[in-house]
């Protein structure tokens, strides 16, 4: 169930700041964020925006080869950003704690989530990307609940 949704029209680069400012205040109610959009969409150049947000001070890149990131921020917390384009099978994801790192309490950044479906949490967050044009995207953020879909 969705129980809010912010679209922004026309982002471009120097948007992503305002779009990052909105996940940043949903972080601690919603640690897991799905980011969806095609190869090449800004998926990891939003992240990168929230993590310098966050507070994070290292390069952050997109962990396409290591599946998952981690990074510090000022206030020594950490990040995850975990990229699942490269598993063949979900239990990839698994065996290397995907769960733990979801339920760390910590916010995790997920590009590619369709491939992993059944490790996604019941209360998370979801990042759209279209592509309007080569310096424009549209990016709907939608928060989801399926636990007060069931009623729990």
């Amino acid at each position: 169930m969705i129980v809010e949704e912010a679209v922004f029209r026309s982002v471009t680069q120097s948007g992503l700041e305002d779009v990052a400012h909105n996940v940043i205040e949903r972080l601690g109610a919603f640690p897991v964020w799905l980011f969806h959009g095609e190869m090449g969409s800004g998926k990891t150049t939003l992240i990168k925006a929230i993590g310098k947000l966050a507070g994070v001070q290292d390069a952050m890149s997109s962990p396409t080869f290591s599946i998952v990131n981690e990074y510090e921020t000022r206030a020594h917390t950490k990040i995850f950003h975990f990229d699942f384009y490269r598993i063949k099978h979900e239990a990839e994801a698994y065996d290397i704690g995907t769960e733990e790192y979801f339920y760390s309490g910590y916010p995790c950044f997920v590009e590619w989530p369709e491939k992993i479906p059944s490790l996604i949490p019941p209360r998370y967050a979801e990042v759209s990307i279209q592509v309007d044009s080569n310096t424009e995207r549209t990016i709907v953020i939608s928060v989801h609940d399926r636990e007060e879909e069931n009623g729990l």
